[in-house]
């Protein structure tokens, strides 16, 4: 099962994003993906600061939810709470709460592939199948 991160949506959906072909490629091979609903909040704002059409990106969350092979976790407040602490526990980590979400999660259900850019993955012990170019 693949994780779907905020950062590799926006490589797999934006063309000019430098890693995109790399998310496509990742994309294309998984066949299960999971994903959570604080990700779909974090995409949008990001699209959006990165001047993305809103009705692109509006309709790019829209497929993933209907998307048979994606299955979507909507954060309750267990999942939250938990991501909280984790938190509290990595107090020298620069983790969001959307990444401590996201770590909780892969960890329920033992998923070690995240399709991101993002470093802190990697500082929780996961796979990030994506490089940053910064």
């Amino acid at each position: 099962m693949l994780f779907l991160d905020t950062s590799g949506l926006l490589c797999y959906i934006h063309a000019s994003e430098p890693q995109h072909l790399t998310a496509v490629k990742a994309f294309d091979i998984a066949n299960a993906f999971l994903i959570h609903s604080y990700i779909l909040s974090e995409f949008v704002a990001l699209a959006q600061v990165r001047n993305l059409p809103r009705i692109e990106s509006l309709t790019f969350i829209a497929d993933l939810l209907n998307h048979s092979d994606i299955e979507t976790i909507w954060v309750d407040q267990e999942l939250h709470q938990q991501a909280v602490n984790l938190l509290m526990n990595r107090m020298d980590k620069t983790y969001s709460l959307c990444d401590a979400v996201s770590f909780v999660l892969m960890k329920r259900r033992s998923t070690v592939e995240a399709l991101t850019t993002d470093r802190h993955f990697e500082q929780e012990g996961f796979i990030r199948l994506l490089t940053s170019q910064k």
